[in-house]
């Protein structure tokens, strides 16, 4: 049988490749952006009840209507945004599901959409499989920052869509205020949709507040803005995320989601919406990390790497210029399997393959995995 493959140059995701390597050599994993600590007893609790009740059948298709409106209110509470839980909020398997699903619902053959690189790695390939191009801009270095002439010259009558990312995965970075009013001022008037990945929207640190596409009124009128639970909760295998938009968008996109999973785990979404009555439980999520980073920090300050800046995520980039001139995948590999230690490669995130001598190190960890880690990134 002849196949004719819609993504050739696929392979398996870098995540996979290094957490497979990880498990073969016990390895410490801090390549894949996984926490090793369970989520709150509590949440847990609330799960068990509820697959113990009567929420073991399919939810409604959008989302079950409590959890719904637990994220309208944390919408507004954040950002002052008011969205509607019946016609612009869906609850969606996750972050990955919610970003592959608008960009499925938008984009056509021909159609160009603009990313910046580092990329997270699901972008590119939803583009292809739907025919759509993908028109790579590299964020500039030191510093991850987006140059908006850059941008604007690359805007054409086939621009469909934008995909941004703040907090930044790989990089640890977040978009400013004066990022966002950018991306306003260039899309308004335009038939153009932005899609805003905020998955990491609670980790910000250092004081800063997070700018969310919801805090524009212009901008979010034609934005889709995806976050995850998994990432909030400290559970990300249980694949439960967010999409919320205005409702002409958020139709199309429900078009496209009903056929694609229709439905999200019952039982968890009912465990979410009343765990999430607690502000505190997302709230507080900025210093509960601030702290695992400002810790992994200090432990690696001796090292012969040098730390990136970091204003979000749970993922410190190290640069070891110092250490090796070997290529990032290279030293990821070799330090997994001699040194028993687990890194993402950041060239694995650019079309191009770029080299920048730069590992991404996740420290959403407990504290003796991150003594562990840095005991060997000393010794390099």
């Amino acid at each position: 049988m002849h196949i004719s493959s819609k993504l050739p140059s696929v392979g398996t995701t870098i995540f996979s490749v290094m957490s497979g390597l990880a498990r073969e050599y016990k390895a410490i994993n801090l390549s894949q952006g996984f926490p090793d600590f369970e989520a709150d007893p509590l949440l847990m609790e609330l799960a068990r009840a509820h697959t113990a009740s009567a929420f073991n059948q399919y939810a409604p298709m959008p989302g079950v209507q409590p959890l719904r409106e637990q994220i309208g209110m944390l919408l507004q509470s954040c950002y002052g945004a008011i969205y509607n839980a019946d016609t612009e909020i869906t609850v969606t398997a996750g972050a990955t599901q919610g970003i592959y699903t608008a960009i499925a619902a938008f984009i056509s053959k021909g159609d160009e959409v603009i990313t910046f690189e580092p990329a997270y790695d699901c972008y590119t390939p939803a583009i292809q499989v739907h025919g759509g191009i993908p028109k790579p801009i590299a964020l500039r270095y030191p510093g991850f920052t987006i140059d908006w002439e850059s941008v604007k010259a690359a805007i054409t009558e086939r621009t469909r869509m934008i995909i941004i990312n703040s907090p930044h995965n790989p990089s640890g970075t977040t978009l400013s205020a004066n990022d966002l009013l950018e991306l306003e001022r260039l899309v308004r008037d335009r038939n153009i949709i932005v899609l805003s990945d905020e998955v990491y929207e609670h980790m910000v640190f250092d004081g800063a507040r997070h700018e969310s596409v919801a805090r524009y009124k212009s901008l979010a009128s034609q934005s889709f803005i995806v976050s995850s639970f998994g990432k909030t909760v400290h559970a990300t295998g249980w694949k439960i995320g967010y999409v919320a938009a205005p409702k002409e968008l958020m139709a199309e996109f429900r078009k496209v989601h009903q056929y694609l999973v229709f439905c999200v785990n019952h039982p968890f979404q009912m465990a979410l919406s009343e765990y999430l009555k607690n502000e505190n439980h997302y709230k507080d999520l900025h210093a509960f990390y601030q702290a695992k980073r400002d810790y992994f920090r200090g432990l690696i300050s001796g090292s012969r790497f040098g730390i990136e800046p970091c204003t979000g995520t749970y993922f410190q980039l190290l640069n070891y210029q110092a250490i090796s001139g070997e290529a990032d995948t290279d030293l990821a590999i070799r330090l997994t399997k001699e040194k028993g230690l687990a890194a993402i490669p950041l060239s694995v995130f650019y079309s191009d393959q770029r080299q920048q001598q730069l590992l991404r190190f996740c420290f959403a960890k407990k504290e003796e995995t991150l003594r562990q880690a840095a005991e060997i990134i000393c010794t390099l």
